[in-house]
């Protein structure tokens, strides 16, 4: 069934309360979505402190952020914020709630085509190449625009749905996540849109021109400019005489200090069932499907404790136990997968043979596996609580 965003492109939607709920929603889906995708290639790497390493952290720590200020917001204004049964079929084209529909993105390690899937993500306006303008939702900060202004336009009803009744906790306000509460003399429409300003300034940059937030967040670099750092293997350093930033001069804004490329584990990108008809071919299946699962156990176990977050019990005592229990799980990825799965390697007779086990989906294996060099399962993000596998 379609959306109320996937419709916009069909026939005017009304965007009332009931629509930037929908919306939230989608937000909240859509940014998860980027989490598997950036903990897959962290977790190609090597070594745990390069640049890469810690540039690639830092953009997923503020996904999560941008995903809970999402989750508080809808549900702010009434809503119940769905967690634990999301779960996105890899590869994939688009992001949820019909964002660059253009995009082809799959699980895979680090690589430069990876990043410049990464760069595409988190593409602001002003860089998008302009073949994508004609998308109802080209970039991220369209479809969170387009929220924002709904919040102005509904301003009197959300007013009062802050202030009436919720049916969902908030999560966050003593750790660093944006809350949405009544407050004397504090207008929660601009607490509302404070939470999607901080979402887009981290996300495109503090305005349009720049990749840069802004001083609340130190000038820190956009989640584009983190990743354009990584491809250009150099940090963002503002060019002297200044110039402006577009597509054809970006590569004068980063001549910086060189970022050395690090050691990469050649993951084989993941197929759209997971690997499950290599499995079945390779004589130690059972014990790699075995380690896949036990990855896929603590990220649905995971996935289950930010659900009770906001869904469960509202005593702060029992919050902060689930926050732990969620962050304890995210902790035990690297060690469920750099240490087991990715250090078992695909028989060379299977590599030679993925043409014929995966026809459809060749040509996405080779861009994102160097298919000459020794293969290594990686983790595939199968939420088993709501596995949609077809």
């Amino acid at each position: 069934m379609a959306t109320a965003i996937e419709d916009a492109t069909e026939a005017p939607v009304v965007r009332d309360i009931v629509w930037i709920r929908q919306a939230l929603q989608r937000a909240i889906e859509l940014e998860h979505s980027t989490l598997p995708l950036y903990t897959a290639a962290m977790l190609s790497l090597e070594v745990q402190n390069y640049t890469s390493y810690n540039s690639i952290r830092s953009v997923l720590m503020e996904e999560m952020v941008h995903m809970s200020i999402a989750a508080n917001m809808l549900a702010a204004i009434g809503g119940r914020p769905r967690i634990k049964n999301i779960s996105h079929v890899f590869p994939s084209k688009g992001l949820p709630g019909g964002v660059e529909p253009d995009l082809h993105i799959g699980l895979a390690k680090l690589s430069k085509a990876q990043l410049q899937n990464f760069m595409r993500l988190e593409s602001p306006l002003f860089l998008l190449p302009p073949e994508f303008s004609h998308e109802s939702y080209p970039t991220i900060g369209k479809l969170y625009g387009e929220i924002r202004a709904a919040i102005v336009d509904n301003a009197a009803e959300l007013r009062a749905a802050v202030t009436g009744g919720r049916i969902a906790n908030q999560v966050g306000d003593n750790i660093g996540f944006k809350t949405i509460v009544p407050t004397p003399g504090v207008d929660p429409i601009d607490q509302l849109l404070e939470g999607i300003d901080e979402i887009l300034e981290q996300g495109e940059g503090a305005s349009s021109g720049l990749i840069q937030a802004g001083a609340a967040f130190q000038h820190e670099e956009s989640h584009y400019g983190k990743f354009a750092e990584l491809w250009y293997g150099h940090q963002y350093r503002q060019p002297n005489p200044v110039v402006e930033l577009t597509r054809e001069s970006e590569a004068v804004y980063f001549q910086g200090d060189r970022i050395d490329w690090p050691a990469v584990v050649n993951t084989l990108a993941v197929p759209a069932d997971g690997y499950d008809r290599l499995l079945a071919e390779d004589p130690d299946g059972e014990a790699a499907a075995a380690e896949l699962d036990m990855f896929d156990q603590g990220y649905t176990a995971m996935m289950g404790k930010l659900d009770e977050l906001w869904n469960g019990s509202s005593d702060p005592m029992t919050q902060w136990a689930t926050f732990g229990e969620a962050v304890e799980h995210m902790a035990k990825f690297r060690v469920l997968s750099c240490f087991t799965l990715m250090r078992r390697e695909v028989p060379r007779a299977l590599v030679d043979d993925l043409p014929r086990l995966y026809p459809t989906e060749f040509g996405f294996l080779r861009t994102y596996t160097d298919l000459d060099q020794p293969v290594f399962y990686g983790p595939r993000f199968r939420n088993l609580a709501a596995d949609n596998r077809k």
